[in-house]
């Protein structure tokens, strides 16, 4: 078995140490963790009037079929927590922008449903996301790099989400 805290693999720095690459590498992800986040939102809001939060969950239903999804489902799709969703879905209610409905299949579970101004909304900023993407991350990593960049993304992601 693959255990990627216990072995000592691809550093030659002695125990309680990282390696010059790897306190490199932690650093870098670190500073891009802090910074990218917020850079990124305050140009997502500036240009559209939208977080990085509320363009997700629009774009998360914007990609359903119906562009409805559940509260529960919407959170797993968008990263967020189920009652971060539900506080922006609120919010994104009250602006017209999508429906908060009851799941008639499960009378427990709420349904976001998106509007047509929202999906209006979601759509107006896509160009402005895509080329947010391209600016602050795609044009960093050579696109030679991008697969191997992306397998270790996910690989730390799915790491982080089953270590809760």
């Amino acid at each position: 078995m693959n255990d990627p805290i216990s072995p000592r693999a691809h550093t030659s720095a002695p125990a309680g140490r990282l390696s010059l690459e790897e306190e490199s590498v932690w650093r870098s992800l670190g500073r891009v963790v802090q910074r990218l986040p917020r850079t990124v939102d305050s140009a997502m809001l500036r240009t559209t009037g939208l977080t990085m939060t509320e363009f997700a969950v629009l774009d998360a239903l914007r990609d359903t079929p119906q562009h409805t999804l559940r509260i529960s489902d919407l959170a797993a799709d968008t990263g967020l927590s189920s009652s971060r969703v539900s506080r922006v879905v609120d919010s994104m209610a009250a602006r017209g922008w999508c429906q908060r409905e009851r799941d008639t299949s499960d009378g427990r579970a709420a349904l976001a449903k998106l509007t047509e101004e929202g999906l209006a909304t979601a759509g107006a900023a896509s160009a402005f996301h895509i080329q947010v993407a391209r600016e602050y991350v795609l044009a960093h990593i050579p696109p030679e790099a991008r697969p191997a960049f992306t397998t270790a993304l996910a690989a730390i992601a799915e790491y982080a989400r089953g270590s809760r």
